[in-house]
């Protein structure tokens, strides 16, 4: 099981899915230290975060959601 950031709640991931549906947001979370990075593909996996440098912490906000029911 992957470790997320505790500030990479459900709410906050849904909050960021519904964002992206809306308009022209494109958001993701970095999972070690819980920033949103911009211009991420929904199904974007395994990035490197450009706040803290962690490679394949980056993930799109849609994927993530997903992450969390399987």
């Amino acid at each position: 099981m992957m470790r997320i950031h505790p500030s990479v709640t459900e709410a906050v991931i849904l909050d960021a899915v519904e964002r992206q549906n809306q308009g022209l947001d494109d958001p993701g979370f970095c999972t070690a230290c819980g920033r949103e990075a911009e211009g991420c593909e929904p199904d974007m996996r395994n990035a490197r975060c450009e706040f803290c440098g962690s490679p394949n912490t980056v993930f799109g906000a849609e994927e993530l959601l997903m992450m969390l029911f399987v």
